[in-house]
């Protein structure tokens, strides 16, 4: 949508709109990279307009105010404003604004959005979900596409497309909620196939909620439980091995038909008090978890990284950004842990300190994101 009012108005600002919050189990995360997106887009540039989705799905006219929107302890998680007035989405063949809806007063709108920024984490936003509605209403949004999104959320599908392309994954098992229920023996059977200890997941789940490490048979079920909250779909993975490395590396489209670029490689070094890399490691800030970026490689081994973060980014179909997360196993292989579509993005989080030791500071990498959204069309392509 062209950023001016009419053909005599001087061209206004682009409007962004940044939408957090979801019905996730990442709500509060997505609240938390808002509030950084927020802060680091320049209003002489843009004019902002900060959208919350509450937990029961309303959308509603945020503040804008970041102090909010960050975690204060391990029960001071931020959360939507649901006090906010409720905002509307209306659509035509010209024309897609928000209009704000308050009790006893006529609805108010708020002109037209020309890029979206999706800062949401996990299901029903960061899953193609919102991208889809995004498309339905030819309105342009930083990020992967629905396909991209999707196979990105779904561990289980984004394996399957890591393999097809000939990329390394562990070995895994995937359980659905009705197999669980009529087969128990036969996924225990392929479980212990896998070799203990092993990892179960929400299959389509992220920040680490729902994850267990299961040492042995007797605690599987427990743990089927646990990520079965989460998600109905599960997926049992190998253990990476005593001594493997967890190594990332940040991924951006580049303008036109340039290929995309890698950022330096970072690696994580989890406390020891930690089994794995879990929630309360990766936000909470009294947790002892070190990121070192960039991390200390053989120039070899980063190159072999980037090389392998590119190949994944295309061969999954991503738009925009991702990080992909890596193990570099003890015999010096490497497998692909998981790619993430729209991945944790406050100054501190792993993808844009990545990017700033490659040399893009925060505030320069949530303007190419902006930038690149509102370059590319919607509909196929």
């Amino acid at each position: 949508m062209p950023a001016q009012n009419d053909e005599s108005a001087a061209p206004r600002k682009p409007r962004v709109a940044v939408l957090f919050g979801g019905r996730s189990s990442e709500h509060a995360i997505s609240c938390v990279t808002a509030g950084s997106v927020l802060a680091a887009l320049d209003p002489e540039q843009y004019d902002v307009v900060p959208i919350g989705i509450a937990r029961d799905g309303r959308w509603v006219l945020e503040s804008g105010d970041v102090s909010r929107l960050a975690i204060a302890g391990p029960d001071q998680l931020p959360e939507v404003d649901t006090t906010r007035p409720v905002l509307s989405v209306h659509h035509d063949a010209a024309d897609g604004s928000l209009s704000v809806h308050e009790p006893g007063q006529a609805p108010q709108a708020l002109d037209s959005v020309d890029v979206v920024f999706p800062v949401l984490h996990g299901p029903w936003g960061e899953d193609g979900t919102i991208q889809g509605l995004m498309e339905i209403a030819d309105v342009r949004y930083v990020g992967s596409g629905v396909t991209a999104s999707a196979v990105g959320m779904d561990k289980h599908f984004m394996k399957v497309v890591l393999e097809s392309a000939g990329l390394p994954v562990l070995p895994y098992v995937v359980v659905p909620a009705a197999r669980w229920r009529t087969d128990a023996a036969g996924v225990r059977a392929e479980v212990e196939a896998l070799g203990f200890p092993v990892f179960v997941k929400p299959a389509r789940g992220g920040s680490s909620i729902g994850i267990s490490k299961v040492r042995s048979a007797d605690e599987l079920d427990e743990a089927m439980a646990e990520a079965q909250r989460w998600d109905p779909k599960v997926l049992v993975e190998s253990y990476a091995g005593d001594g493997a490395r967890e190594v990332e590396c940040g991924v951006l489209d580049s303008f036109g038909d340039d290929p995309a670029e890698a950022s330096v490689v970072a690696e994580i070094v989890v406390d020891d008090e930690h089994d794995f890399y879990d929630f309360e490691a990766k936000y909470l800030p009294e947790q002892a978890t070190r990121l070192d970026v960039p991390a200390d490689l053989d120039d070899e081994v980063a190159d072999e990284i980037q090389r392998l973060a590119v190949s994944a980014f295309e061969a999954v179909e991503c738009e925009g950004l991702a990080r992909v997360d890596f193990f570099l196993l003890p015999d010096g292989s490497l497998v692909i842990n998981e790619i993430n579509t729209m991945p944790g993005f406050t100054p501190t989080s792993m993808f844009p300190r990545m990017w700033a030791a490659s040399g893009l500071a925060y505030a320069d990498l949530v303007d190419r994101l902006v930038r690149l959204a509102l370059e590319r069309p919607t509909g196929l392509r």
